[in-house]
């Protein structure tokens, strides 16, 4: 009895050596009592497509988890530093410096806002003493208060300006 196959059209030959169930020529099983063809895995069990198929889409979604967790290991301290709120490290008050007069209302301003948060501080009288006097000309005073924070040289009075240079040992209001 010849066979033709529905899908290919293929006259089966008496040497054909492929099972009377299966076409040679395009592989398709049939369903051994009516001819139609079978189902995709009719016959198979675990056979070189059906492994190699499933390896590869098994092999795809390892891939895939694998950068998705080195994203997550590698993104996680970007993020994290994003949302980790600042911390002020604990760390030794700069040196501070007041030249400054008995008489300036400035000056005890000053004074008042450093002993009042408890800035450490020291004091030169420009007038009354020498190394005050040489201090404020070196450093280009042309009056008073003249405060050094630091390297920083505020020439004048300004409590903005001292509040955030000196922001991390400044007592809480």
């Amino acid at each position: 009895m010849t066979r033709i196959c529905p899908k290919c059209s293929y006259a089966r030959k008496p040497t054909d050596e492929a099972p009377e169930w299966q076409c040679p020529s395009c592989q398709v099983a049939y369903i051994k009592a009516g001819g139609e063809p079978a189902p995709v895995n009719y016959g198979r069990y675990g056979g070189p497509a059906a492994t190699s198929k499933s390896s590869s889409g098994a092999l795809k979604w390892i891939v895939i988890l694998a950068v998705f967790g080195g994203g997550i290991f590698f993104g996680k301290p970007l993020w994290s530093s994003k949302n980790a709120p600042l911390t002020v490290v604990a760390t030794a008050q700069p040196a501070v410096t007041l030249y400054a007069t008995e008489w300036c209302g400035y000056c005890a301003a000053a004074r008042k806002l450093f002993e009042d948060n408890g800035i450490d501080y020291v004091e030169l009288d420009v007038e009354k003493t020498s190394a005050g006097y040489e201090g404020h000309k070196k450093l280009g005073g042309n009056g008073v208060p003249l405060i050094v924070i630091g390297t920083d040289v505020l020439h004048g009075y300004n409590e903005g300006a001292l509040r955030s240079k000196l922001k991390p040992w400044i007592k809480p209001s």
